[in-house]
């Protein structure tokens, strides 16, 4: 979905840099006090981003999962600006259906499918996104629903 956004930026002449975050934290073994490697996560965000910033980059778009507002503010702190967050929600059986044909030859397909479980429970309580987008559209509809939601939501005064 990063991807489509980043092309729809792309067509609007918009300088930007597409991140996907898991690829940041892409090393094992993780630290037993943090599975999923969100300080070498955030570590290399910081650096990435500047170099973006400093190439002329006006936009980031990062993929990845925030589970807390707390982490909301590390990843702001990280990238040294304001963050917009969109949650993409779909039904856990459209999700199903993507991860398999993903994972499909991958033995942690099951792991996959029980943490898109655990992550929309999580979501449902945390409140940490600005806004919500049905990602269960075309592709290319989501990534206009989020410029569109993205564009609002700059608009908005803030505090």
């Amino acid at each position: 979905m990063a991807e489509a956004v980043g092309a729809r930026l792309v067509q609007a002449g918009v300088p930007h840099a597409v991140i996907d975050l898991d690829w940041l934290r892409h090393c094992r073994p993780s630290p037993a006090d943090d599975p999923f490697h969100l300080e070498l996560e955030l570590r290399n965000l910081s650096a990435v981003a500047r170099n973006y910033v400093d190439a002329g980059v006006q936009r980031l778009v990062l993929a990845g999962v925030l589970e807390s507002r707390a982490d909301r503010a590390r990843y702001a702190e990280a990238i040294g600006a304001k963050l917009t967050v969109c949650r993409l929600k779909a039904d856990l059986t459209v999700i199903r259906k993507r991860l398999v044909s993903r994972h499909q030859h991958d033995s942690d397909l099951g792991w996959h499918v029980n943490r898109a479980a655990e992550l929309e429970k999580l979501f449902a309580s945390a409140w940490v996104e600005d806004f919500v987008v049905a990602a269960d559209q075309p592709v290319a509809e989501v990534a206009q629903d989020v410029i569109s939601w993205w564009l609002a939501a700059e608009r908005l005064p803030t505090g």
